[in-house]
């Protein structure tokens, strides 16, 4: 899992805490949120696995939209710093801090 999407988002909360990244992802025909922050993955919709080994967000996860959101996060209040980013996008931020 070294380089799957889930591992680099996480990599990039942790080289960046004071945001958290709110992805919308379609997961076998069905449509999850997971919230990564600080290293850490947690789904919105599913239940999170104990095991860090597990990933919450699979390899074969299709990323709908992310956004990013300032630390700390209040779901009934967010503080949106970029909303409805593409992969594609993210992939540039993940490269400007290099993962």
């Amino acid at each position: 899992m070294t380089n799957s999407i889930g591992r680099r988002l996480e990599e990039y909360t942790i080289k960046r805490p004071q945001e958290v990244l709110i992805v919308t992802a379609e997961i076998a025909g069905e449509e999850d949120q997971i919230t990564v922050f600080k290293g850490f993955s947690s789904s919105l919709v599913r239940s999170t696995p104990f095991d860090p080994d597990i990933p919450v967000l699979p390899t074969d996860a299709k990323i709908v939209t992310i956004d990013r959101v300032a630390s700390p996060y209040n779901p009934d209040a967010p503080r949106y710093l970029q909303q409805g980013l593409t992969w594609e996008t993210m992939q540039q931020l993940l490269s400007e801090v290099g993962v």
